[in-house]
């Protein structure tokens, strides 16, 4: 379609107002899409961030936790063995 003038092609033979109107709003809600899944991708990839530091915690801990149990446990192993000797 050959328009006369840009006056004429924003004018869209009476419907400039509904065409551009729509084509704003497509392009809004596009736009609206876009930015939020950014912004969730960014919150999930957070989230992970955050979970996986959560449980590098509890191993430490469950770590410290074994160790300790087992430095326990090693002595009271001795001596009942040397009074089972004995």
């Amino acid at each position: 379609m050959q328009f006369e003038s840009f006056s004429a092609f924003l004018d869209m033979g009476g419907y400039g107002f509904y065409v551009w109107l729509s084509f704003g709003v497509s392009t809004a809600l596009l736009l609206i899409l876009i930015v939020n899944s950014v912004l969730g991708h960014k919150k999930v990839i957070r989230n992970i961030a955050v979970r996986q530091q959560r449980e590098e915690k509890l191993r430490q801990v469950r770590n410290q936790k074994k160790i300790v149990s087992d430095n326990v446990k090693q002595p009271s192993d001795t001596t009942t063995s040397n009074e089972a000797s004995q």
